[in-house]
């Protein structure tokens, strides 16, 4: 099952994860949403959704961070009637990343990309190899649209972020390391290490 990291990494490949407060001319707009999966859900609001979609999900809890869970599930599109892969990691049970994927016709993904035109307006597209991607950002919070040819097909994936869930891990997971290095006994006759001079990588901004 992916961490959070991995992700969020992957979610942001192409570019930062700087997102501003507001974007312009986004007043009025409805929040960022997929597939009726907001981003910044809850796991009830996810859960339901997925349910009423003829999806499960499974979440466990990370190794490396108990406040997080790691959760991975399948639901059914409701126009295209294909199988969507469900990946979120969630922090105290708000999503911070949340990724849909699926394997479309063309037919199908032209459905996705204008729905999300429709919605939240046209962006222009941006390549980086064989991938391409649109992307609209919104108070904090990101939705993608990523995609790749294969044959006949193209396989796609919208990944929802919340940039205020992250940036509350990151602040967390820093105040909560030092503590940790100082509650750790010192070896015999070294010193104790120093805290660490900066957050981790996914909860930079």
């Amino acid at each position: 099952m992916r961490s959070l990291r991995t992700l969020v990494v992957a979610a942001l490949v192409l570019v930062p994860l700087a997102l501003p407060a507001q974007a312009p001319g986004d007043g009025g707009l409805p929040p960022l949403s997929f597939l009726g999966l907001p981003a910044g859900a809850s796991l009830r609001q996810v859960k339901q959704r997925v349910d009423s979609l003829g999806g499960r999900v499974r979440c466990d809890r990370a190794r490396g961070d108990r406040a997080v869970l790691e959760c991975r599930g399948i639901l059914t599109d409701p126009d295209a009637r294909v199988p969507v892969e469900l990946w979120l990691s969630a922090i105290d049970s708000t999503a911070g990343v949340m990724t849909l994927s699926a394997t479309l016709s063309g037919v199908d993904f032209d459905r996705w990309r204008q729905g999300l035109t429709d919605q939240f307006g046209k962006v222009d597209a941006r390549v980086q190899g064989a991938q391409w991607m649109l992307q609209w950002v919104r108070r904090g919070r990101m939705i993608r649209l990523t995609w790749r040819i294969e044959g006949n097909t193209k396989v796609a994936s919208v990944s929802l972020v919340d940039g205020h869930v992250l940036d509350r891990w990151g602040a967390d997971r820093a105040a909560r390391r030092p503590a940790a290095r100082r509650e750790q006994p010192a070896a015999d006759s070294a010193p104790a290490p120093p805290a660490p001079g900066t957050a981790p990588g996914s909860g930079q901004r």
